[in-house]
């Protein structure tokens, strides 16, 4: 990370003209995120330079899935699954940031293209003919679901600026945060529009036990449930027993 730094503040030193500099440059301070027993989430620092005045908003989204809402009911006096509604390419997770909000310097269009908030993240779903209200309900049941796992922000976080060009923002990545290849779009904007954009790579992977236990499981997912049910079985049958003999 600080050699990073050291090569950003470097070019910000040298004139325009002589960096041929571009007008937007950004990077992470790690670019693997690994995951192993002892895992409890982490935050990583993404830091870059601008060649000028301008706001920045940055935009993290996780690998993307099929994501299914169901709403229950009370049903004969039981709660009940009664609707379900499957959204497709839905990103895992989702962080938005930004030096100040963003509908105070960029248009509603460029938001909704960029994907800047969450109320500018498209879930399309697999039926194509919902009245508004009840996608509506669903959508937000969905953004709700995610929200309190803590894998989508509520709120736009900070981009802070050190000077006039350098900034930075803090990415958190709970405990249980999806593994895969995420995206890391960093823009800059001007007069309401993006006229520059980074795009900075990252991963999240199981290293060690906890990666052979979550391979084996899905390889062997028969054998891994087995293997659970006889382990519990043995751990009753010795607690019983002991307290027999005790």
């Amino acid at each position: 990370m600080i050699a990073r730094l050291i090569i950003l503040l470097a070019l910000m030193m040298l004139p325009l003209s002589q960096a041929k500099a571009q007008a937007l440059s950004a990077d992470l301070s790690d670019h693997l995120i690994a995951i192993n027993t002892a895992f409890t989430g982490t935050e990583l620092t993404l830091f870059g330079a601008t060649d000028g005045e301008g706001d920045v908003a940055v935009v993290v989204e996780g690998p993307r899935a099929t994501l299914t809402v169901r709403k229950k009911a009370r049903v004969a006096g039981i709660w009940t699954n009664t609707e379900s509604l499957r959204f497709n390419d839905v990103p895992t997770y989702y962080y938005a940031a930004a030096t100040r909000e963003p509908d105070n310097f960029l248009r509603q269009t460029p938001r909704q293209i960029h994907r800047i908030g969450l109320e500018n993240l498209p879930l399309p779903t697999e039926v194509n003919q919902l009245d508004n209200a009840t996608e509506r309900a669903f959508r937000e049941a969905l953004i709700e679901d995610r929200q309190a796992a803590g894998l989508y922000a509520a709120q736009i976080g900070n981009v802070t600026f050190n000077g006039s060009r350098l900034f930075r923002a803090d990415i958190f990545f709970p405990a249980n945060v999806p593994t895969g290849n995420y995206t890391v779009r960093v823009m800059l904007i001007r007069g309401g529009e993006v006229v520059a954009e980074v795009d900075t790579p990252l991963t999240i992977e199981k290293v060690g036990i906890s990666a052979d236990v979550f391979d084996f499981a899905h390889d062997y997912s028969a054998i891994f449930g087995l293997a659970a049910v006889l382990i519990a079985a043995a751990a009753g049958w010795f607690a019983a027993f002991m307290f027999r003999k005790s």
